[in-house]
């Protein structure tokens, strides 16, 4: 379980990002957080994943202080919990695909046997192996983003945030998405999307949308 408990974010230029925010996802949800751009979307995903600190308030995963972890013990969080899918993918152009998937399982020092285990299986499951050798620069819009979401899951993570993940995609890939994103559900996973993409809106396997704006809840 996520729980959000009286959340501030001010930056430093004064911007009210968020404005005493609770909110709670429960295990397994995939909740919608839909809001024009700059309602504070991103930053509750950010705070989640232990990106950010709240200016007030707390984050709690698990009944862990997320928001009150230092630096090195986030990121060992963020490995063990978190996939994170970005809206311009944060792959590396210059490297192949399987590089790109590989980059969150260095940490671990997992033999040979079981890397190729996980980076096929990870593959397979969202359709880039026949992509597995190729530049990620040279990937179409929507094998990169097949390519960043394999990247997301290859730890198997329970916790899955997603920032504006159509934004770059036309209808048909973003359609593509949606059927990843229900298998995903399907996994119990955790899903939370930041999106203002009226696909998301409707679709019968999400469990809640969350409206945000200038910081404040709208709806929940």
């Amino acid at each position: 379980m996520i729980r959000l408990e009286h959340i501030s974010k001010i930056y430093d230029n004064d911007i009210v990002a968020l404005d005493d925010i609770n909110l709670i996802f429960a295990e397994g949800e995939l909740v919608i957080l839909k809001g024009v751009s700059g309602s504070g979307k991103s930053t509750i995903l950010s705070l989640i994943a232990g990106l950010l600190k709240p200016t007030k308030g707390d984050v709690l995963v698990d009944k862990k202080h997320i928001s009150k972890l230092p630096d090195h013990f986030c990121s060992q969080y963020r490995r063990d919990n978190i996939g994170f899918i970005f809206q311009k993918y944060n792959l590396i152009p210059t490297l192949s695909v399987v590089d790109n998937i590989l980059l969150p399982l260095i940490p671990l020092n997992l033999d040979e046997k079981e890397l190729h285990v996980k980076l096929e299986s990870v593959m397979k499951m969202f359709s880039i192996v026949h992509k597995k050798d190729i530049i990620v620069k040279n990937l179409s819009g929507g094998e990169q983003q097949r390519t960043a979401i394999a990247r997301a899951n290859v730890n198997n993570p329970k916790i899955i945030l997603a920032d504006e993940p159509t934004a770059n995609l036309d209808e048909k890939l973003s359609l593509e998405f949606i059927k990843i994103l229900k298998e995903l559900k399907s996994l119990n996973k955790t899903i939370i999307i930041a999106t203002h993409d009226p696909l998301f809106f409707d679709l019968d396997f999400v469990d809640r949308i969350v409206e945000i704006h200038n910081g404040k809840l709208v709806c929940s």
